[in-house]
């Protein structure tokens, strides 16, 4: 079994890889700017979710099955774009002013019950501005989680299971993150008055239903090998892998991973437009087509563990 992360010399591909396009396509500056058609977006999904949690508060907690059943093959998708929309406003691609971004980071985290838009944004521009580094990317998992989980399929899946809290546990790794903010107040009392706005109305069913959506859409389930195959890899020359499945549809084109991490400041919309200027620089790099494919291969082959990781020396 793999012991270690696979440390590469060197820094991270992606800047040098954007300068050389930028150079050999000039054009691609063209795809950088803002979508504001997103805010639209997350509000349909938000007030969509709300009426679901809604008609099933109604149905009362003998019904929790049927919450389940829902989050599992509807929500979870509506929850996960509404994360993609969160990554967008973190980078400021959806409007040009700044609180406006923020507003829409509140808005869209208002159905995943527990709040972690802002404190999101902090962490994931660490992510990018030291990627790949153990100690600057939160990204990167704990040394003591990949020993605890092995090569063991079921460790595995109860990682997956848990995934969504113990991303919090490598805060203590990386640069402090103010947490209290104006900002995340407001984060926390949105998410708060939502939850239990609705369910003192409607039903605590309904909060059932939303819990469910973000535990699963961010966990066991074929949407949470989005987080698996964006920076786990088996080849470690590539740090990064995108995906070009079906899903993307649905998940606002998360899965352009790697032009993402070239370019942050084109928008979701935008992303298959950069691989189509320049499709030497993506088209000889390895990709993902299925997350359900690439969720069973996660469990069960033992080549994948948690140390399937580059981290960079330089």
């Amino acid at each position: 079994m793999q012991t270690d992360f696979f440390r590469m010399p060197g820094q991270d591909p992606h800047k040098a890889r954007a300068r050389a396009i930028l150079e050999a396509h000039p054009e691609v500056r063209q795809l950088f700017g803002r979508n504001p058609w997103t805010a639209v977006i997350t509000l349909a999904i938000v007030v969509a979710q709300g009426v679901i949690a809604c008609w099933l508060g109604t149905l009362g907690l003998g019904y929790w099955w049927l919450a389940l059943l829902v989050a599992l093959s509807v929500g979870v998708f509506a929850n996960h774009a509404l994360y993609v929309v969160i990554h967008d406003a973190t980078h400021d691609t959806v409007f040009r002013s700044p609180f406006l971004n923020r507003a829409v980071l509140v808005l869209a985290d208002l159905p995943n019950v527990v709040p972690g838009a802002i404190g999101f944004r902090s962490y994931h521009l660490l992510h990018h501005s030291g990627r790949s580094r153990y100690d600057v990317d939160p990204d990167i998992p704990n040394v003591w989680e990949a020993r605890l989980v092995r090569d063991i399929w079921w460790r595995k899946a109860i990682w997956l299971f848990c995934f969504p809290f113990l991303q919090l546990t490598r805060i203590h790794k990386v640069p402090p993150v103010n947490l209290f903010s104006g900002w995340a107040f407001a984060n926390y009392l949105a998410c708060a008055a939502y939850v239990i706005a609705i369910s003192w109305f409607f039903g605590l069913n309904g909060a059932v239903y939303l819990f469910s959506c973000f535990w699963f859409s961010t966990g066991l389930h074929p949407l949470g090998a989005r987080w698996i195959s964006e920076h786990y890899t088996l080849d470690p020359s590539h740090d990064t892998t995108s995906y070009y499945g079906p899903i993307n549809k649905v998940a606002l084109n998360i899965g352009f991973h790697n032009e993402h991490h070239d370019f942050p400041r084109i928008p979701w919309n935008r992303l298959p437009q950069l691989r189509r200027m320049a499709p030497e620089y993506y088209e000889t790099l390895p990709v993902h087509s299925s997350w359900t494919r690439l969720f069973v291969d996660f469990l069960f082959d033992k080549r994948y563990t948690l140390f399937a990781r580059v981290v960079r020396t330089a």
